[in-house]
């Protein structure tokens, strides 16, 4: 929270945010909206998209073709039209773009541009852009990104022409008063190579080498330059690697030191499956939210992890303080390229999941009596020390 006197009674006294890990809407998922793009894919063994697609139905069973733009999302947007969140926020890995000057990186992610419906059916406020997939078709496919995305009114964080650009917060008001700033940044970590990093004459993503008190100093600098009194600020930073629930004592230090600084929720990304909860001086960490949606149905694979579950975010804030007051989670499965409510038994497994990795940094994960998931906390876990 930026600290600064007070301006006088709010309306409200918390705000709800929908938070969620990547969403790719582009190669399988762009092909069953109403305007395919090209198919061609430069992977090692998939050289089509629809290959994706074929999979998803073995999987689950028939897709139907062309599908609605909300399609992909399913269940979710019913239960955030009942959530009622105030600032919805996802990261946006996939390029939205007809370029095809593929990065030499193995796994490409486009969406024809005429398809950005399906992520405007969401109705998100900002797309996060600092992730390893928005430069997947070189600087025209990141221009034309924010291009596209502009032209439909979603904001954007994390990329952009230059480097003031990409580290530029996004502010965005908020009920009864005070805004919400947004910066977001992508870590080496989670796979964002630094000839990624916008400069000042070259478009790319707000780039971190390493996850240090340093860099957490940099990402507070580019807040506090804008910051009004009684901000809250939200942090998005894509960091890790794709599989595993170990946090690291890095990470913790640098969401940490984050905090420290005046960040109220740091928004982790880059797992395919959701990583554990910690709350530090009364503010939100998520280190991971997993994956939302892409076209992984029918990979095989990395099954301990059930990376077909996903959830949605949604935290409340106290709007004087910017302090966690409640954190509730919505579990969902992909099936047939769409998000559908997860069962009784997939959802207490990520509750026992998730609380098992989140109780070492004194969360607990349980359920509601609606099936939600919800947590209770305790504070003071300190980071253990470098051994090494």
């Amino acid at each position: 929270m930026i600290e600064g006197p007070a301006e006088g009674p709010r309306v409200r006294s918390s705000v709800r945010l929908f938070l969620c890990g990547d969403v790719m809407t582009g190669r399988g998922i762009d092909q069953v909206l109403a305007h395919p793009g090209d198919p061609e894919l430069r992977e090692a063994y998939v050289r089509d998209a629809r290959t994706y697609v074929a999979l998803a139905e073995q999987a689950s069973g028939p897709v139907p073709r062309p599908v609605d733009p909300a399609w992909p999302w399913g269940d979710a947007l019913r239960v955030l039209d009942a959530a009622g969140p105030d600032v919805r926020v996802i990261n946006l890995e996939t390029a939205v773009t007809r370029s095809d000057d593929f990065a030499r990186k193995g796994i490409n992610y486009r969406m024809e541009p005429a398809n950005l419906a399906c992520v405007a059916a969401a109705r998100p406020d900002i797309c996060v852009l600092a992730n390893n997939h928005v430069l997947d078709f070189g600087l025209a496919g990141l221009e034309e990104t924010l291009e596209v995305l502009d032209r439909a009114g979603i904001g954007t964080v994390g990329a952009g022409l230059d480097a003031e650009e990409a580290w530029r917060p996004a502010a965005l008001p908020l009920p009864g008063g005070g805004r919400l700033l947004v910066v977001a940044a992508a870590l080496a970590s989670s796979g964002v190579p630094p000839s990624w990093a916008a400069t000042d004459d070259r478009p790319g993503v707000a780039f971190l080498a390493e996850p240090s008190t340093d860099a957490a100093a940099q990402v507070v600098a580019r807040v506090q330059e804008g910051a009004r009194p009684g901000d809250i600020v939200l942090a998005s930073i894509h960091v890790g690697a794709n599989w595993g629930h170990d946090v690291g004592r890095a990470v913790r230090r640098f969401a940490h030191a984050l905090v420290e600084g005046g960040v109220d929720v740091v928004h982790g990304h880059s797992s395919h499956h959701p990583r554990p909860i910690e709350v530090h001086r009364g503010r939100l960490i998520l280190y991971g939210c997993g994956d939302l949606i892409n076209d992984y149905e029918g990979i095989t694979g990395h099954e301990d992890y059930r990376g077909d579950l996903r959830l949605l975010y949604l935290p409340t804030l106290d709007v004087g303080t910017g302090a966690l007051t409640d954190l509730r989670m919505v579990a969902l499965r992909s099936e047939r390229l769409r998000l559908v409510r997860a069962g009784e038994h997939d959802t207490g497994w990520l509750a026992t999941t998730l609380d098992d990795h989140s109780r070492p940094l004194g969360v607990r994960v349980g359920l509601t009596r609606d099936g939600e998931l919800a947590v209770s906390w305790r504070e003071g876990v300190p980071v253990p020390p470098d051994l090494g």
